[in-house]
């Protein structure tokens, strides 16, 4: 077990776009806001959705469009009626930040955990079940501003328990930029020990921060690649890597997603909960589940009264990783100061 006490090591880092070309030719972004939400939108077409209201147990983005409009997230279960989609693990809603084990609640499961709800091409994937369900409830919108040709959303949210008490505080931080080929999310999540307890993020690989992905990035279409250069969900779920990219054809667009784990994030490079099936996701927690060792303790403890932040960058592009020159993107942003 991992004990976190302090923040000030952890990097702020300046918010910019990926490659050279990108900052030239960046896109004009813009934000409409809901009473339960806010919509993005880069050079004049609808990016995504960032939903925080009560109809969901957490906050979440949906659906995520590709430059050139294609939707690359999953719908269910906020919409029932697309053809063909798969309606399995109900709890993955688009993009979205959350825990299965935090002080033995969890907030990445929604309600009972059935096997049917579970079981995705024929294969049965557990998630714990076990534990009392919570929720990341808004408080409060600290910033939307749009500025020429990138824009930054950040919110404020308590995880509360099922019997109504919070156990701490959470912020959601993402900057959007992109272009005539890339869409860009830079996602900085700040889980804070504010109620008096410690938070202990355990060892579950029911996390953390993921995309469930539409159907034709997964098998048998998908094309799974790390930074290391390994191919398939056998040789990427449970390892560590730098960054993930998934890629396929989706709606005749050849395109893939990237997530990039930063430098400054604890256990980097990170863990990957990566399945062909359509989940996309970065765990640094679940180490007993990945290494297969049940003796194994991957969790975490964030002190009372501190903060643990974590930092992301999803890229959404064209073509395969080596079409986007995906290793290339990841390095200019460690290089960023």
């Amino acid at each position: 077990m991992t004990c976190f006490q302090k923040t000030g090591s952890l990097l702020a880092l300046v918010i910019l776009l990926p490659c050279a070309h990108l900052a030239a030719a960046g896109e004009p972004v813009k934000f409409q806001e809901r009473a339960d939400s806010v919509e993005v939108i880069i050079g004049g077409k609808d990016f995504t959705t960032y939903y925080f209201g009560p109809k969901s147990p957490k906050p979440y983005m949906a659906p995520l469009h590709s430059a050139q409009g294609t939707v690359v997230t999953r719908g269910f279960p906020m919409r029932t009626d697309i053809p063909g989609e798969r309606h399995d693990h109900p709890h993955h809603r688009g993009l979205f930040f959350a825990h299965g084990d935090i002080n033995g609640v969890d907030f990445w499961g929604e309600g009972t955990a059935n096997k049917a709800a579970q079981t995705a091409n024929g294969v049965y994937y557990p998630t714990a079940g076990e534990l009392p369900t919570g929720r990341t409830v808004f408080v409060k919108l600290d910033q939307v501003n749009a500025h020429g040709k990138s824009g930054t959303l950040k919110a404020e949210f308590k995880l509360v328990g099922p019997g109504g008490k919070a156990i701490g505080g959470e912020t959601q931080q993402y900057t959007f930029s992109g272009d005539a080929s890339f869409r860009i999310i830079d996602c900085v999540f700040t889980l804070t020990a504010d109620q008096g307890v410690p938070l202990k993020m355990a060892d579950t690989k029911e996390g953390t921060f993921a995309i469930r992905v539409v159907n034709g990035l997964t098998q048998p279409n998908l094309k799974m690649v790390n930074s290391d250069g390994k191919v398939g969900v056998d040789a990427i779920w449970g390892k560590r890597a730098n960054w993930v990219d998934y890629s396929g054809d989706v709606d005749g667009e050849s395109l893939g997603i990237a997530i990039f784990d930063n430098p400054a994030n604890l256990k980097h490079p990170t863990y990957w909960h990566a399945r062909d099936y359509g989940l996309f996701a970065v765990n640094p927690f679940g180490e007993h589940d990945f290494y297969h060792d049940p003796k194994r303790d991957g969790s975490v403890t964030i002190a009372k009264g501190e903060s643990l932040t974590f930092r992301y960058r999803v890229v959404i592009h064209h073509g395969d990783a080596t079409d986007a020159q995906i290793g290339a993107a990841y390095n200019a942003y460690v290089a960023e100061k």
